[in-house]
């Protein structure tokens, strides 16, 4: 259909939702043939169609909103409600995480000695890595602030700045969530604390590694003209994605390595 009545956008006929589907099913059943073969292989085949199948799809959105021009202001709109929506589902989703936590801290079962932090776990000082990274997530709230507000004013420099300095602190926190992981002395095998702790932060330090992925193609898309003051949906979209990686945290310092210690 060439010519169209209507302002949407009817996406056209695309392989790329089936096929990150399927590498998504090929990495899980590689994932747990690692725990239990000892063999990555399968995992890693599956990482990589997932990562070439981003860079396309990825690389076709941009096509339609910056060269074809089909990302209109009510295309946007509907976008903009897709991206609020989808961050309420992984509000609840963290919840279920702090809901198990609260559950099982607030009042202590016989089994784990009725007392947390459980008979036996060695927490994390709050105050040493746990605090740096407080500190670094909201330093990053900060500089993506400023590329956003820099954006608006059509400051192409300092918004380049904004977004790079904010990718180099989630990189910076994500060294230190996996060094403090290697310096553990519990794992996610030892009682409720330890699966609880793995689980939320692990889940979270996902989400740092996607959001600062997104911010990175912000960061080249910026590169190359892709955003202007009143088109930058994309960079948004980025922003709010990580000023709720930034309050989930906050939320995860104060409970579980502070209150929770």
């Amino acid at each position: 259909m060439t010519n169209q009545n209507h302002p949407f956008h009817l996406v056209d006929k695309s392989p790329w939702p089936i096929i990150a589907a399927t590498s998504i099913m090929i990495m899980m059943i590689g994932s747990i043939n690692w725990f239990h073969m000892y063999n990555k292989e399968l995992m890693m085949m599956g990482m990589l169609i997932i990562i070439l199948t981003m860079i396309q799809w990825w690389r076709d959105i941009v096509r339609e909103s910056t060269f074809q021009g089909l990302h209109t202001k009510l295309v946007i709109k509907g976008l903009r409600w897709g991206m609020i929506l989808f961050i309420i589902s992984e509000v609840f989703f963290f919840v279920s995480f702090f809901w198990a936590f609260f559950h099982s801290s607030l009042s202590p079962t016989p089994e784990i000695g009725s007392t947390w932090p459980p008979i036996g776990i060695l927490p994390f000082n709050p105050l040493q890595i746990p605090l740096l990274n407080t500190t670094i997530l909201l330093s990053s709230g900060v500089t993506i602030t400023w590329a956003h507000h820099s954006l608006l004013e059509n400051n192409f420099n300092q918004s380049f700045q904004g977004l790079f300095l904010t990718i180099i602190l989630g990189v910076y926190f994500t060294i230190l969530q996996a060094y403090e992981y290697m310096e553990s002395p519990f794992t996610i095998s030892d009682s409720i604390y330890g699966t609880i702790f793995f689980v939320a932060t692990g889940f979270h330090g996902l989400h740092v590694l996607i959001g600062t992925t997104f911010l990175l193609m912000c960061l080249i898309r910026h590169y190359y003209y892709h955003f202007s003051s009143l088109h930058h949906f994309g960079f948004e979209a980025a922003a709010w994605y990580w000023h709720f990686v930034d309050i989930v945290w906050l939320f995860l310092y104060i409970s579980v390595y502070w209150w929770g210690s």
